[in-house]
């Protein structure tokens, strides 16, 4: 799991400075949290993506697998918390359906889902899959079985484009090791859009996003050649058009102290206003409590202006929390919602990263407000962002905080349902 564990040591690294101190948070306003299922490691663990609806009514997600030495799953749970386990992928590092699925699902439009693993697929690179809504998986494509021009272990999920065709980016593989954009068909023929080199981005954990002219957005969590973080840089967020024509709109922390963030984890979302928002896991500001900072939340244009509306921590305040790796969503009242990894008024998570265990999050015109703060007693540590029901509630997933297998939980902040 070398991305995974990378990401936690950065996550290490930037929370040793973190600081009890007064919080002059916004107070949230009356919400309903419910831990909805726990995972004992026998029916998965470590949930590292967001769920997906699906047409039946109930939420589809993974499981890791990487901790307890079983390869992941594929489920499905109920509103009210039933939880089904649909598919169990194997243990060895060469599984032909592959194993350790990081990303969540997408639904396509005969009800079937597709998605991706991290690892597996004979050559250990991961693969691509479409599941039914009754259990029956289908390897569609495995990563890097030759010269990994293709790309190798995808860490983010597939969309669906309007073209019919599913795209995607890979975290390794493509002509110099650092990550890929592709398309796949249907039927799993993939086609590399583009292969990073690291002045132009790399290591991509983040999907895409098309927009409705059909250029597709995403972000790499390195590369773009500022040597701020690493030798090859902060990250980037870049375009693709459907010639394929690949552009860079951004270059994270090109100044000192990465006030614009740094290193992006989750995938961008198109407002409504159809420009694009999306998380730093790192960056923002110097005087956080976190080494290298703690993390922002920024909206970018579609051609490249760069607007940053929130900057986690700052002034050693971590009760908002730290270290957003998830995507944003933005709801029925027009708002964006997220969850941030680590932070929070809850002190017992014990994770060794620093105090608390994360936070749920709503930012309203740059004003940020905490909903929740998880603790030891609802397993903490939302790598993944949410999703909103048609009622208003909000779903999401934890990895597990202290010493747990992670959750699947529901919010309900009084908001108003989605018609």
């Amino acid at each position: 799991m070398a991305s995974v564990s990378r990401f936690t040591r950065a996550y290490r690294e930037a929370c040793l400075g973190l600081l009890l101190c007064a919080t002059t948070a916004i107070p949230s306003p009356a919400q309903t949290f419910t831990n909805l299922f726990s995972f004992d490691g026998t029916d998965g663990d470590h949930p590292y993506a967001p769920l997906v609806k699906g047409i039946d009514g109930n939420l589809y997600g993974t499981t890791s697998g990487y901790e307890v030495g079983l390869g992941g799953t594929v489920f499905k749970i109920t509103e009210g918390g039933k939880l089904t386990t649909l598919h169990g992928f194997c243990v060895e590092p060469n599984c032909a359906d592959g194993a350790t699925p990081i990303a969540g699902l997408v639904r396509a439009t005969d009800g079937a889902f597709y998605g991706t693993t991290y690892n597996g697929g004979r050559n250990g690179n991961g693969t691509a899959f479409k599941i039914t809504p009754g259990g029956k998986l289908t390897v569609l494509h495995r990563f890097c079985q030759t010269d990994c021009s293709d790309g190798a272990r995808p860490v983010a999920g597939l969309i669906k484009g309007r073209d019919g065709e599913f795209y995607g980016t890979t975290y390794g593989g493509g002509a110099s090791g650092n990550g890929t954009a592709f398309r796949m068909s249907p039927t799993g023929k993939v086609t590399t859009l583009h292969s990073f080199d690291g002045s132009d981005g790399a290591k991509p954990e983040g999907g895409l996003v098309q927009a409705p002219d059909g250029n597709l957005y995403g972000t790499t969590y390195g590369g773009g050649g500022t040597g701020n973080c690493s030798t090859l840089g902060c990250g980037t967020v870049f375009k693709i058009t459907p010639g394929d024509k690949f552009t860079t709109l951004h270059v994270f922390c090109t100044q000192s102290f990465c006030p614009d963030g740094s290193n992006p984890v989750a995938t961008l979302i198109e407002g409504a206003d159809g420009k694009f928002y999306g998380t730093t896991s790192t960056g923002g500001d110097s005087e956080s409590a976190c080494q290298g900072g703690c993390g922002t939340v920024f909206k970018i244009t579609p051609r490249g202006k760069l607007t940053t509306l929130h900057r986690f921590c700052s002034q050693n305040n971590c009760f908002e929390g730290t270290l957003p790796t998830g995507n944003l969503v933005q709801a029925a009242d027009g708002n964006f919602y997220g969850t941030t990894l680590v932070g929070g008024s809850g002190y017992n998570c014990n994770s060794g990263y620093g105090q608390g265990c994360g936070t749920v999050f709503k930012i309203a015109s740059g004003q940020l407000t905490t909903l929740h703060s998880f603790g030891t007693a609802d397993a903490g540590s939302p790598w993944a962002g949410l999703v909103q029901d048609t009622d208003g509630s909000f779903y999401g997933t934890t990895t597990g905080g202290n010493a747990s297998y992670g959750t699947v939980f529901s919010l309900d902040v009084g908001g108003s349902s989605i018609h």
